[in-house]
């Protein structure tokens, strides 16, 4: 069997072919490489036969519509794929016949309905549903994005072994693939958890798609064909959790405030604190409350709120959230905006309720 991967930066494509055919496959193919791909074809006398996008892709534009009218090759994606273009649509547990080679189709959605994973002999071709090591996968906060759907997911590969060679269709940092078996040793989501522990897991690391992703799934929705449909910024590493945080802002150290030193600073007038509550709206009524007197600004909305926040420089502000991961993301943020006096509640809500 040929398998190589094609594309020179972080969105990967892979060929698929056999020595003693000149039919091959595609999949995850980018817009920007789309004359790159016939070139190729062309020189090495090959016939692209059928194109696969694992999902519906939220950092790039996929050039499987244009290959198809172009080469006249089949379109295939999962049955619950948007766009209108796919001509074959598949499900969990199909096998795709091409010549020689056998695909095996695993419905693994969690970071979008439609995701899904190809099994190509000892390749397991996991598109955003798993990455490499710790980049863990890709994020579950984008449009039809699931945490709960995603650990069912990850749940599936129990039965699968240990040399499948993983495959994703991210990169963004030089990782090599490497075997199932060392993912499990290596890769944060494959880490035992129960779904609960995995859904607040998850919901601890969530940062707001950036408003370019949801035009770049509108545009794979419609089919588009042109790399300009959308506006894409160079090599970001979007699909990955937190891949749309401003470059350096993760390094950021922050200062850590304990529950009962926070109550004391609430008691004492003289202070001036402004609380920063990062969660979700439906949170702050669930079992852990909120802390009266907050400003509501969910994690996502953050750095569009940094010019109003701008009053209350001179404050002290404390960011909060379920167990503090949020916040501290928060933090950084406001940190690297140039807000000075900036503290993590210790903990979060967790430990404040504890304190009481």
């Amino acid at each position: 069997m040929i398998f190589k991967q094609i594309n020179p930066h972080s969105c990967r494509t892979y060929l698929i072919g056999n020595e003693n055919d000149n039919s091959v496959i595609l999949v995850d193919p980018v817009i920007d490489h789309f004359a790159d791909y016939l070139d190729l074809l062309k020189k090495d006398g090959l016939t692209l036969t059928h194109v696969i996008d694992t999902h519906i892709h939220a950092d790039h534009i996929s050039a499987g519509s244009s290959l198809k009218d172009v080469t006249g090759c089949e379109y295939v994606m999962h049955e619950a794929a948007p766009p209108q273009c796919v001509s074959v649509r598949v499900q969990d547990g199909d096998v795709l016949r091409f010549n020689t080679i056998e695909i095996k189709v695993m419905h693994t959605p969690g970071h979008t309905r439609d995701s899904i994973s190809l099994i190509v002999g000892d390749k397991l071709l996991t598109g955003d549903f798993l990455f490499l090591d710790d980049a863990g996968a890709g994020r579950d906060d984008l449009p039809g994005g699931n945490p709960a759907d995603h650990w069912e997911s990850l749940n599936k590969l129990n039965e699968l072994p240990d040399n499948l060679m993983i495959y994703p269709a991210h990169e963004y940092r030089n990782r090599q693939p490497s075997t199932l078996g060392r993912q499990r040793q290596s890769n944060p989501h494959l880490q035992k958890r129960s779904k609960e522990e995995f859904i607040k897991y998850l919901e601890d690391l969530r940062l707001g798609p950036a408003d370019w992703m949801k035009d770049v799934l509108q545009a794979n929705y419609a089919c588009a064909k042109d790399p300009n449909a959308a506006w894409i910024p160079i090599d970001t590493p979007a699909c990955e959790i937190k891949g749309t945080m401003e470059k350096g802002v993760n390094e950021i150290e922050v200062q850590y405030i304990e529950a009962q030193e926070l109550n004391n600073w609430l008691q004492t007038s003289r202070l001036e604190v402004l609380l920063i509550d990062v969660r979700e709206k439906n949170e702050l009524t669930g079992p852990l409350g909120q802390i009266e007197g907050i400003l509501h600004i969910p994690i996502g909305q953050l750095t569009g709120k940094l010019t109003e926040l701008q009053e209350h420089k001179q404050k002290n502000i404390v960011v909060v959230c379920r167990s503090g991961a949020r916040a501290t993301t928060g933090a950084q943020i406001l940190k690297k905006a140039g807000f000075e006096r900036v503290y993590v509640l210790k903990g979060g809500m967790i430990s404040w309720n504890k304190s009481k």
